[in-house]
């Protein structure tokens, strides 16, 4: 049973401190008002299970004149501020690894045993990652050989994460 409140897990019949905390780091603000306030939604009710919270990179200006690269490269330092030494990295890429809602519970699971202080799921620009992102990040995850636009993967994966803490502590929001 996880206890947000007192960052306290019971695992085993053992208590453990529960240090873990998932940060959704995103380029560009969520423009649409209804996506946002799902977003909101979800962000309340995975806070009952562990802390989230979702920090926004300003969106580039003026980019008329910068190539794609250039404009990768100056996200890539925007992030790259954004992040903490212990940082455990993943980007949400189209070349990522795949996982079923069932398996990233599975994956929240072992980051909460393993990871001693924040997962940070990256979601880039328009452009994607730069390399020198791809370089820093510890895994890849992809949400679907789809592509969606950047205002719904901030959806999806929200919802993602609530589904994940539902499937861990055994309630019955998914169906199997």
């Amino acid at each position: 049973m996880f206890l947000q409140k007192y960052k306290i897990t019971y695992f085993c019949g053992k208590k453990l401190k529960l240090f873990m905390k998932i940060t959704l780091l995103l380029v560009g603000q969520t423009a649409n008002k209804h996506i946002s306030a799902l977003i909101d939604e979800y962000i309340e009710r995975i806070s009952h299970y562990i802390g989230f919270n979702i920090e926004t990179i300003p969106e580039l200006k003026n980019t008329r004149n910068l190539s794609e690269e250039q404009q990768k490269e100056k996200e890539a330092e925007l992030i790259v501020k954004a992040l903490q030494t212990a940082d455990f990295v993943v980007l949400l890429d189209e070349h990522g690894r795949e996982l079923r809602s069932i398996e990233l519970a599975d994956w929240m699971r072992h980051k909460m045993q393993t990871v001693p202080r924040r997962v940070v799921l990256i979601i880039g620009g328009p452009y994607g990652f730069a390399e020198s992102i791809y370089r820093l990040a510890h895994e890849k995850l992809s949400l679907s050989r789809m592509t969606f636009s950047h205002q719904m993967v901030r959806l999806i994966v929200v919802e993602q994460i609530y589904r994940a803490f539902t499937i861990i502590r055994g309630e019955p929001y998914h169906h199997e």
